[in-house]
C-alpha cells in the first residue's frame, strides 16, 4: 500500500483583499497539515478571487498575485499544495493553478476550458489553453513549465481539471488517465443553483471511476463578490468510491476535508481494467519534482455529511441557507451594520425579512455565538445571544397609506414579532396628499383612479422609499429590496418604490415557489432549526400590491395571471426561447383547465410587458444567483431595453386559434 492523505479546503475570498484571502489560505494549510495531509488542493483563483471582473486586466493585480504566492511559499514546507492565480503568457492571461512542492513552485498548470454563458465571462479576460501544448514562462527572473502539464512528484503523477474543464464531454482528464495520472486535483469556483451539487459528484465519482484516479474537488464558499453564491462540498473520490465530503453553506472562512487514499490501489484497479490503454514514450508534459511522501497508518475515512443534506425539502433548505450565508457575507464585506425591510405584510417582504433573521441562526449554529459575534466585530454594540443580534440587525417598518388594511399591518406586525426584529409603524397618508395635491394643482384637474389609476398606484410605492432610506442611512444598514423574478418578468414593481433598497436578495426566485417556501417555513421548518409560525397570517392571504382603495378588490393575480402560468410562460419564453405560437403549445399542454383564448392572453401580456420593462430589470439592486433562470441582465439575461415588442410573432400565435 501507498498511503496519502490529501485535502481539499474550500475558501471564502473576496476579490483584491489580498491580506484576507492569504490569511485564509494560510490558515487552511495549516489546518490540512494538523490533519495529516500532504497534498492539498485550494481553490480557482483563490490568490486574488475569483470574481475581479476587469480587474484581471492590471498589471498590478498580476504582480500582487505573485507576490502574495511568495509569501505563502514557506507556509508550504513538507507539504504539495495547489493555489490559484493569474498568469500572462505571451501577451495573453491564463487562469492557472500553481503547484507548490515543499515550498517551492514546481510550475503552472492552465485551464484548457473557459465558462463563458450565464453568469460567468471568463472569455473577456483569459484564454483557453490549448490541450497537448507545454511552455515555460519566466516570472521575477526564473522560468517555470506552464500548459497542459503533469507533476510527477515523489513518483506520485498529479494533473489538474480547473472548474470547467470537468464540465466539458472532452476533459483533460482523460488524457491524464493515459498519462498514468494518479491524482485530479480540481480547484474550482463552481456557484449555487438548485441541484447543481448533484451534478458535481457525478463528475468527481465518475471523473475518479472512468480515469482510474483519486479526485479532489475543492469550490469556492460564501457570496464572494456580490451576485454569485458559493456553497463549497469539497469532496474527494478514488477509484469511484466517494472517500470524503465537506459541509456545504457553511459560516466559517475556510475548511479543510481530507482523506485517505491508496496509490498503489488506484493503479491496480486501472490495470486490470481491459480497456485502458496508456501513452507510451517519453512525455513533455511530465515535470519531475523530488518529494518523500511520509509513511502513514491505515485509518477510516468518514463521510458524514449534515441531515439536512438528506432532507426531502432539498430545494426548501437550499434556498435558504445559499441566501442567509450570502446575505452575511454581502452585509460583513460592504461593512455595512444591518438591514431594512419595508415590511408591508406581504410574502416578499415577509421572505426577505425571515432570511435575515434565520441568517443569524444559520450562522451561530454554524459557528457559535462567540464567533459569529466576533466575524460582526465592527457593528458597535452587537448582542452576543442570537435574539439580541436579530433585534439588532433586522429592522421592519410597516408604511399605512388610506388604501392599507388592517390584515396587512397585523400580519406585518406578527412577523416583525415572531422574529423578534426591530418594528415600527408610519403612516405616510399625508405625504402622498401632498404630492396629489402639487400636482392638481399643476395641471388645473383632479387626479382620478378612473384616469390616472397607475400614477396613483405608484406614488403611494414611492412615497415609501424616503423614509425607509433615511432609517437605514440612520442605522448605517443596507435597505433590501423585496421584488421578486416573477415581477421582474413583467415589471409588476414601481421603480424607486418597493424596487428600492441596495440589495435585492429574492430577484432571482420567482413567486410561486417563495409562496410555497413561506408556507413551508411556517409549518415544517429547515432541519435543526424551527417552523416560524406567526407567517400563517401571511400564507392566507392572496398577494396584493394594496395600492387600489379597498373596495377594488386589487390582487396580483388579477392585474397579471396565476403564478404558475406567469412563471411557466416565463421558462418557456425567455428560458427556452421559444417564440408565443410555441409557448402557447406548452401552456396548453400544462394547463389544460384554461381555455386557449385565455392561455392567449396571458401570453400576449406575459410577451408585451417583458419587452416593455426591460429597463426596470436594467434598474435592479443586485441579486443572489440561486437559480440557472435568473433575469438578471448584468449577470445572465441579456435583452434590448427596446424591441419591436414581438408584433409578428404574436399575430401568429393568435392565428393558431382563430384569433382573440
Amino acid at each position: 500500500m501507498k498511503l496519502i492523505t490529501v485535502g481539499a479546503a474550500v475558501l471564502n475570498q473576496t476579490p483584491l483583499d489580498w491580506e484576507t484571502n492569504k490569511a485564509n489560505m494560510l490558515a487552511a494549510i495549516a489546518s490540512a497539515r494538523a490533519q495529516g495531509a500532504s497534498i492539498l488542493c485550494m481553490t480557482e483563483l483563490c490568490i486574488c478571487g475569483y470574481g475581479c471582473e476587469d480587474a484581471f486586466g492590471s498589471a498590478g493585480l498580476r504582480r500582487t498575485a505573485r507576490d502574495v504566492l511568495h509569501e505563502i511559499l514557506p507556509a508550504t514546507a513538507g507539504m504539495v499544495v495547489a493555489v490559484g492565480l493569474p498568469v500572462l503568457y505571451h501577451n495573453a492571461l491564463f487562469s492557472c493553478a500553481c503547484l507548490i512542492v515543499d515550498g517551492k513552485i514546481a510550475g503552472f498548470a492552465a485551464k484548457q476550458n473557459l465558462a463563458g454563458e450565464g453568469l460567468h465571462y471568463e472569455p473577456r479576460w483569459f484564454k483557453s489553453w490549448p490541450a497537448g501544448v507545454v511552455s515555460h514562462v519566466d516570472l521575477d527572473g526564473a522560468s517555470y513549465p506552464i500548459g497542459d502539464l503533469y507533476f510527477d512528484v515523489g513518483g506520485v503523477k498529479i494533473g489538474f481539471e480547473i472548474c470547467e474543464d470537468a464540465w466539458v464531454a472532452k476533459r483533460p482528464g482523460s488524457a491524464h488517465s493515459q498519462r498514468g495520472v494518479d491524482i485530479i486535483l480540481n480547484p474550482s469556483a463552481s456557484h449555487f443553483a438548485f441541484g447543481k451539487q448533484e451534478i458535481r459528484r457525478r463528475f468527481v465519482l465518475e471523473g475518479a471511476r472512468a480515469f482510474g484516479v483519486t479526485y479532489v474537488y475543492a469550490n469556492a464558499l460564501g457570496n464572494e463578490a456580490g451576485r454569485a453564491v458559493y456553497d463549497g462540498g469539497a469532496m474527494i473520490a478514488s477509484a469511484g468510491v466517494m472517500a470524503g465530503q465537506g459541509p456545504r453553506f457553511i459560516y466559517d472562512l475556510f475548511h479543510v476535508t481530507t482523506a485517505q487514499i491508496d496509490v498503489d490501489a488506484t493503479r491496480m484497479s486501472t490495470a486490470r481494467t481491459g480497456s485502458f490503454s496508456p501513452a507510451i514514450g517519453d512525455d513533455p508534459a511530465r515535470v519531475r519534482v523530488p518529494f518523500d511522501f511520509p509513511h502513514q497508518a491505515l485509518r477510516k475515512n468518514v463521510i458524514d455529511p449534515p441531515a439536512w443534506e438528506s432532507s426531502p425539502h432539498m430545494k426548501e433548505e437550499e434556498f435558504l441557507r445559499a441566501v442567509a450565508l450570502a446575505l452575511l457575507d454581502y452585509m460583513r464585506k460592504s461593512r455595512s451594520r444591518g438591514f431594512v425591510v419595508s415590511l408591508s405584510g406581504g410574502a416578499d417582504s415577509a421572505a426577505v425579512s425571515c432570511l435575515v433573521a434565520l441568517m443569524v441562526e444559520l450562522g451561530i449554529a454554524s459557528i457559535g455565538a462567540a464567533a459569529f459575534q466576533k466575524r460582526l466585530a465592527y457593528v458597535a454594540g452587537l448582542p452576543a445571544d442570537a435574539p439580541g443580534m436579530i433585534r439588532r440587525l433586522l429592522t421592519c417598518v410597516y408604511q399605512a397609506t388610506r388604501n392599507s388594511g388592517d390584515v396587512t399591518r397585523h400580519a406585518a406586525r406578527a412577523v416583525a414579532e415572531g422574529l423578534g426584529a426591530t418594528y415600527f409603524e408610519l403612516d405616510v397618508d399625508a405625504e402622498v396628499a401632498a404630492y396629489v395635491d402639487g400636482i392638481e394643482k399643476a395641471i388645473g384637474r383632479k387626479l382620478a383612479w378612473e384616469t390616472d389609476d397607475i400614477a396613483l398606484q405608484n406614488i403611494q410605492a414611492r412615497v415609501r422609499s424616503p423614509s425607509v432610506w433615511l432609517l437605514a442611512n440612520l442605522n448605517n444598514a443596507l435597505l433590501l429590496s423585496t421584488s421578486n423574478r416573477s415581477e421582474a418578468a413583467v415589471g409588476y414593481a414601481t421603480m424607486d418604490g418597493d424596487t428600492s433598497g441596495g440589495l435585492s436578495p429574492i430577484a432571482g426566485i420567482d413567486k410561486a415557489f417563495l409562496r410555497h417556501w413561506l408556507v413551508w417555513l411556517e409549518k415544517t421548518g429547515p432541519v435543526g432549526l424551527h417552523t416560524v409560525p406567526a407567517l400563517a397570517a401571511v400564507n392566507r392571504q392572496q398577494p396584493t400590491a394594496e395600492l387600489r382603495p379597498p373596495g377594488a378588490g386589487q390582487t396580483d393575480e388579477a392585474d397579471l395571471m396565476p403564478y404558475e402560468v406567469l412563471d411557466a410562460i416565463e421558462n418557456a419564453a425567455i428560458g427556452a426561447k421559444l417564440v408565443p405560437a410555441e409557448v402557447l403549445e406548452h401552456m396548453r399542454l400544462a394547463f389544460a383547465q384554461y381555455t386557449p383564448r385565455e392561455l392567449g392572453l396571458w401570453i400576449e401580456r406575459f410577451f408585451r410587458l417583458w419587452c416593455r420593462n426591460q429597463w426596470k430589470r436594467e434598474r435592479y439592486a443586485p441579486s443572489f444567483h440561486v437559480d440557472d433562470k435568473n433575469l438578471d441582465p448584468k449577470t445572465w439575461c441579456r435583452f434590448p431595453i427596446l424591441s419591436g415588442g414581438f408584433e409578428r410573432e404574436l399575430a401568429a400565435m393568435w392565428a393558431t386559434i382563430g384569433g382573440k
